[in-house]
Parts: structure tokens; sequence; C-alpha cells
């Protein structure tokens, strides 16, 4: 037979869950130097204008793809 389970309590457990993750990110974000955050965000943008720079015109001069 099945055990019978809180719906509600299953739920809570979930944004429990679900907030630790969030809180980890952020936690593991707030410990980084400062050489370190400026270090992944000029990779990031070093990403962005790599990925500008390979996209395709369509030849008139506007935005590809729209």
């Amino acid at each position: 037979m099945s055990k019978i389970m809180n719906l509600r309590t299953i739920r809570k457990q979930r944004a429990r869950d679900a907030a630790r993750r969030d809180g980890s990110g952020t936690a593991a974000k707030a410990g980084e130097s400062r050489a370190d955050k400026t270090a992944r965000r000029l990779e990031a943008e070093r990403a962005a204008r790599q990925l500008d720079g390979h996209r395709r015109s369509d030849g008139d001069g506007g935005e590809s793809g729209v």
C-alpha cells in the first residue's frame, strides 16, 4: 500500500529546496573577490561580442532573423 503524503508539506519542501539552490548560487557570487567578478564579467562581455560578430547579415543592412 502507498504511503499517504501531505501535498502541502511536499510543496513547502520543494519551495525550501528551490530557495536553498538559489541561495547557494547567490552565496557563491557574494564570496567572489573583486578580481573574480571582473574576470567573469569581462568573459561574458567577450562571449557576447564574439557571438554578435558571427551573426549572418541578410544583405539589406538590417538585423538578421527579423
